[in-house]
């Protein structure tokens, strides 16, 4: 049985980090957490790109336009929407979701996700470097996991074709 894991490594892979501007001191936060652990992980610095929206519903539309130019291996959204008095939240952060996993399946390129969807601004700050971690950080690590593996899985199914045909 073979078994399959990415290895977080941003050697030689290029970075986007794209985050919204509401909330921007929570959205500043995780787009820090997100841009260290890519160089953490060997991301050169000219190699990780920044881009900031007005805010959540923004970034599915800017995260296409992102992978559609072919210049990344892998993206990094992050942002906040937190809970107001309105159904507002519920279609901002939904469709903001929905969006995001609808890129990275139509582009087949990793997409990192780091909006945070929170009840208080309290539960965003512990999430954006507070007592619960750097969501940003966390999704920049889900992002260089799973370019790993997509690579692995292409060398691996372009190996096996290749010895099929021999």
């Amino acid at each position: 049985m073979a078994e399959f894991e990415g290895t977080p490594s941003g050697r030689a892979r290029r970075f986007a980090v794209v985050a919204s501007r509401f909330n921007e001191r929570i959205s500043r936060a995780l787009a820090e957490g997100a841009v260290q652990t890519l160089l953490d992980a060997g991301a050169a610095y000219d190699d990780v790109d920044l881009v900031w929206v007005p805010g959540a519903w923004e970034l599915p539309a800017a995260a296409r336009v992102l992978l559609q130019s072919e210049r990344y291996d892998a993206l990094v959204a992050v942002g906040a929407v937190i809970r107001g008095e309105t159904p507002h939240f519920d279609y901002v952060a939904g469709e903001a979701s929905r969006g995001l996993a609808d890129v990275g399946v139509e582009f087949e390129i990793p997409v990192g996700f780091g909006l945070l969807t929170c009840d208080t601004m309290a539960q965003a700050e512990a999430r954006s470097g507070g007592a619960h971690g750097n969501k940003g950080a966390d999704a920049a690590m889900a992002a260089l996991e799973m370019v790993d593996l997509f690579a692995r899985l292409t060398i691996d199914i372009h190996t096996d074709s290749d010895a099929d045909e021999g």
